[in-house]
């Protein structure tokens, strides 16, 4: 780390951290500085920017990280840089270097071959400690997450699979985590889908383009979604997804709040039983959401309390808020707990043993509370959920999923990440939403020549995009060629 304004052409890199040795530092300046004959100096404090809701600034989603390790990647990799010392650095406030440090330490982790801890110990030698991430409840914080569980997170979602950059599409993870594209993201590819909840109808609603539960259809079939949570109020009629095959299942408690132990246990089985993949909901999909899935990863995977948040937010920024969060931290051991019957009951059956046979064993539990009884659990729940969705009905009341939703869409409306352009990002609020890549685009117009009868054609065909009665979300074309979610195969 360099002090004093002192620049780093007559500093010795022994006061940056060295990742590979004679070739990859990383410091923290107090000013930019140049690149020198034997040393390239980088930074990305504006490129890679963090959007935040309240008072959160991190950790940088993964379209973000998977950008950063291209950019990175193709550094070492150059021939112009082959004889420099390459420095990635930071010059910003307290909030920029935690994600520099974040970025620079889930990269070693990914491509270095290096422990969390190995990672972590090289960012701390030469700068103590780093600002703690936040949730983004508006407020004081009422739970640090550190660099060290980011990092953790990442080895983990590397060991189960569900980080490989070698198959990820970023600029279909950019395009529908938009608001108007869907606003989802996969958190465990081909198990969980978090998203923001249907609306009766598509429309613009406080800002944020809502999107009738049709717009959704055509993706989760691709997918193979075929489970559908709704943690919040009945803003739509199930029946809309069950008459086209879709299963539906209502879990609701009250926006903000920590769910009770049933329904904790009955997300649990309803998602062990699933056949396809499943996509959560509450209104922003953000809190709620984010809490169910942060538990079954606790239970299935035995990650920390704090692994779990640091992926889900990495994922979907903005997850998992308030005493949410030390809700799943309460949760932790007796999920693990959970965990080790749940497979030691499914390995006692898999000799001989049908899905069904096993499926049987595990529903006997569905109404189990880890610390009440059925009658208890009966109670509670009946009393809870009366109440709690007869307050969210009252007339004119914002509800916290209501306001991150609206800030999402501002903000999104005002600049958007990466190398996707406000153009390829617009929406079409009476009927329907559409995007197209730079190179869709391009291949459009050589496709179309000086034809005018082609362009009439397009016309009309746009004309006839308006008229449908509900939105289409649109992968953009150049981003895989097989159906397939944005993390996995």
């Amino acid at each position: 780390m360099l002090r004093n304004n002192v620049t780093i052409e007559t500093c010795a890199l022994s006061n940056c951290v060295e990742f590979i040795k004679d070739q990859l530092y990383f410091a923290l300046l107090h000013q930019k500085v140049k690149s020198t004959p034997d040393r390239h100096c980088f930074c990305i404090d504006e490129e890679l920017s963090y959007e935040n809701f309240y008072a959160d600034f991190g950790p940088l989603n993964l379209a973000m990280f998977y950008r950063f390790c291209c950019k990175l990647n193709k550094k070492l990799k150059s021939c112009a840089l082959a004889k420099k010392t390459i420095v990635f650095y930071t010059c910003g406030d307290r909030k920029k270097q935690a994600n520099a440090a974040y970025l620079i330490g889930s990269y070693a982790v990914m491509h270095l071959q290096k422990t969390p801890e190995e990672a972590y110990s090289l960012l701390v030698s030469q700068n103590g400690s780093y600002l703690p991430f936040r949730d983004a409840s508006f407020g004081a914080c009422m739970y640090n997450l550190n660099i060290l569980d980011c990092l953790r997170a990442v080895h983990k979602a590397l060991q189960f699979g569900w980080l490989d950059f070698s198959k990820f599409t970023v600029e279909e993870y950019e395009h529908y985590e938009r608001a108007e594209n869907g606003d989802f993201n996969w958190i465990i590819p081909g198990k969980f889908l978090a998203f923001s909840g249907p609306h009766p109808n598509s429309k613009i609603e406080n800002g944020y383009p809502l999107h009738a539960p049709e717009a959704y259809f055509p993706y989760f079939r691709k997918h193979n979604i075929t489970t559908i949570i709704r943690l919040n109020k009945k803003m739509y009629d199930a029946k809309r997804f069950t008459d086209m095959g879709f299963k539906h299942h209502d879990l609701f408690f009250v926006d903000g709040s920590a769910p009770n132990d049933a329904i904790v246990t009955k997300f649990l089985n309803i998602c062990e039983n699933a056949d396809g993949a499943i996509a959560v909901h509450c209104k922003a999909g953000l809190g709620r959401t984010g809490t169910l899935i942060g538990c079954y990863m606790m239970k299935h995977f035995r990650l920390t309390a704090a692994e779990a948040i640091a992926w889900i937010r990495i994922c979907r920024p903005g997850s998992i808020i308030g005493p949410q969060q030390n809700f799943i931290d309460e949760k932790q051991a007796s999920l693990w707990t959970e965990g080790d019957l749940y497979r030691q009951k499914i390995n006692e059956q898999e000799n001989g043993s049908s899905k069904t046979l096993v499926a049987g064993i595990l529903s006997g539990v569905e109404d189990i509370s880890i610390n009440c009884t059925n009658k208890n659990i009966s109670q509670r729940k009946t009393a809870c959920e009366m109440h709690t969705e007869e307050e969210e009905e009252e007339c004119g009341r914002l509800t916290q999923g209501d306001k991150l939703r609206a800030l999402k869409s501002k903000r999104q409306s005002r600049a958007s990440t990466g190398s996707i352009s406000l153009e390829e990002n617009t929406i079409q609020t009476k009927s329907t939403s559409k995007s197209l890549s730079s190179d869709k685009r391009k291949r459009t117009r050589a496709s179309l020549g000086s034809s005018r009868t082609s362009r009439r054609s397009l016309s009309r065909r746009r004309k006839a995009l308006h008229a449908m009665p509900s939105v289409r979300f649109q992968r953009p074309c150049n981003s895989i060629s097989k159906a397939r979610a944005p993390l996995l195969r």
